[in-house]
């Protein structure tokens, strides 16, 4: 077994094989900060799960009827009780597409596509990098990304 610490920009990490345990330093912003941590250990393809807590998130919801995408920010002290997406390439930009569930103090949650939170507390993460480059492109029809296999 091979273990590295790892330490960046508003993150450290622990990299056991190939695997990556990831913290996301209080205050920092989630999605900025695992981008810089993808860009630095170069992993261009992969699966990203995680939890935490947040003091305010934007989400997005896609509207395919529309093919736009709309977007609302919460400004409360939530709980992560998932983030999942994953690692791929966009117009020859490593790029993260997360997803993410937040728990909200009377129990309620809120869900959709993430573009950014805010850490107020911890926020701890494990990516699993795949052995390959993925990329993704826009499909005109449906309005959103594709994998395309062919590139």
């Amino acid at each position: 077994m091979e273990i590295q610490n790892l330490k960046g920009n508003h993150w450290s990490a622990r990299k056991v094989d190939h695997i990556y345990i990831v913290s996301v330093s209080n205050h920092s912003n989630i999605v900025e900060t695992l981008t810089n941590f993808v860009q630095d250990q170069n992993i261009q393809a992969g699966e990203v799960t995680g939890i935490g807590a947040v003091s305010e998130a934007t989400l997005r919801f896609f509207n395919p009827s529309t093919k736009n995408y709309v977007d609302k920010a919460f400004k409360e002290q939530m709980e992560v009780t998932n983030i999942s997406g994953n690692v791929s390439e966009i117009e020859g930009k490593l790029t993260l597409h997360l997803h993410i569930t937040l728990g909200r103090e009377d129990y309620t949650a809120l869900a959709g596509h993430l573009l950014e939170a805010k850490v107020q507390g911890a926020a701890e993460f494990i990516l699993y990098p795949l052995n390959t480059r993925v990329i993704k492109r826009k499909d005109q029809e449906a309005g959103i990304n594709f994998y395309d296999f062919e590139q």
